[in-house]
């Protein structure tokens, strides 16, 4: 079956002439076509003038001159369709390059078919390219992979940078998400390709959490663990986890959604046991409710607190700049040198416009500020959603609609215990006033 799966790695100075040459069978390596991994097809593109005729010269050119902690290659390694033959694999690998690397970066792939588990082919591709973009400016090996110019780009190397965020320092959260959307654009190409061969089969690069199967990602397995007894035991380990899933996938035709049911029963059993102890003992819901309330509350004056803080210390910071920045304007020339005086203009144009931003950036800080100190003053009604109160009301609802439901309830007992006390109270001074009145 097709199998989803797509991996993106770098590689570091020293590291890219050896890998082009593993994965194209080259150099030490081609002794190694028919054994092993068979290479069963290989291509470059984009690559300089010099390396056009051996792109092995473009990487190890990238060994020699990259820096010595840069990176000299990215390489997405891709599991292709076993239901597709050859040419159709080749079909699909060039419009993936076409579309992710198009004519900007130098590129080298090659398909391997190694044996599966279970004794078919495991197609898939290795895409190496560098980040280094081409602008259409020849410069000799040494140069290509200098520090950029951006003020005269002939006299440095080629840009760096790769994809929408090219340049810009990601975040683990935000480097995670751009291979998220990687994944999902090739999932999307891949079942294109699988429709229009005319085959059945679908690719799913969801991962096993995100697509419920209730079953846990398989451990990677080294050379040394898949040989021997390991071999048998991975495939042991692959059949049992199947049975697992013909049994979850049969249960859940019985029974759509056995954990969701679970959770709305006890859910239900809590809801009736709330409303229960509201008619037995209000006020020991409303006191459960009140203490609940106020924990949610804590929570969000902490928060509170901790955007305080935090608008506080960048809106000192950017005071201090825009002191230190108004107190230093730019210097008018001497009149004699008058060819200075454009220069001076242009300096004190920048300086008001940034001056300018940061009295922007100050009062946009405190505008903050002060919302928030009215956030927490204002007493929840009609619009409590502006309010922490609100706000705490609001979540109360949402995480615990039981107790809520049940909190009302509470109220509504004591509120007709106390009509109820109240009617005696009155029917007992009813009945004395009839009492006296005989007596009279």
């Amino acid at each position: 079956m097709a199998i989803g799966r797509l991996s993106m790695k770098v590689g570091k100075a020293g590291k890219a002439e050896p890998h082009a040459a593993y994965i194209t069978r080259a150099g030490k390596y081609a002794n190694r076509l028919e054994r092993g991994e068979k290479l069963v097809a290989t291509e470059a593109g984009n690559m300089p003038a010099w390396a056009q005729s051996n792109p092995l010269e473009f990487w190890q050119a990238a060994d020699a001159n990259e820096r010595k902690n840069g990176t000299t290659y990215r390489e997405m390694e891709i599991a292709l369709p076993r239901e597709m033959d050859t040419a159709e694999q080749v079909e699909l690998v060039r419009e993936w390059v076409k579309q992710e690397i198009g004519d900007r970066h130098a590129y080298q792939w090659a398909i391997h078919v190694p044996k599966a588990a279970d004794g078919g082919e495991q197609p898939h591709v290795h895409l190496m390219f560098s980040e280094r973009q081409r602008d259409g400016i020849e410069r000799d090996p040494e140069q290509y992979f200098k520090r950029y110019n951006s003020k005269y780009p002939e006299r440095g190397g080629a840009r760096k940078g790769y994809g929408q965020n090219a340049g810009k320092t990601l975040s683990r959260t935000e480097r995670a998400a751009e291979l998220k959307e990687l994944r999902a654009r090739w999932e999307s190409m891949c079942n294109a390709h699988l429709e229009r061969s005319g085959h059945e089969a679908r690719i799913d690069m969801r991962s096993h959490a995100e697509r419920g199967t209730g079953l846990e990602p398989e451990a990677k397995q080294l050379p040394s663990q898949w040989r021997g007894q390991g071999r048998a035991n991975v495939i042991e380990f692959r059949q049992a986890r199947a049975e697992l899933a013909e049994a979850h996938q049969a249960l859940a035709v019985t029974v759509p959604d056995v954990r969701s049911e679970l959770i709305d029963l006890q859910r239900e059993r809590q809801g009736r046991e709330l409303m229960r102890r509201a008619e037995q003992d209000p006020e020991a819901v409303l006191a459960e409710y009140t203490a609940a309330w106020n924990r949610v509350r804590r929570d969000i004056d902490a928060q509170i607190d901790r955007i305080q803080s935090r608008i506080l210390g960048t809106l000192r910071a950017a005071e201090q700049i825009k002191k230190s920045h108004i107190q230093n304007p730019p210097k008018p020339p001497p009149k004699w040198q008058f060819w200075k005086k454009k220069s001076y203009e242009r300096q004190f144009k920048q300086w008001r416009e940034e001056r300018d931003q940061l009295i922007s950036r100050c009062e946009r800080l405190e505008h903050r500020l002060y919302r928030l100190d009215d956030y927490n003053q204002r007493a929840p009604g009609l619009y409590y959603r502006q309010s922490a109160d609100g706000l705490a009301n609001q979540r109360m609802k949402n995480q615990r609609p039981a107790l809520v439901a049940a909190y009302y309830r509470a109220k509504e007992v004591m509120l007709e215990r106390q009509l109820e006390r109240r009617e005696q109270e009155r029917q007992r001074r009813r009945s004395r006033g009839r009492g006296m009145g005989l007596g009279l």
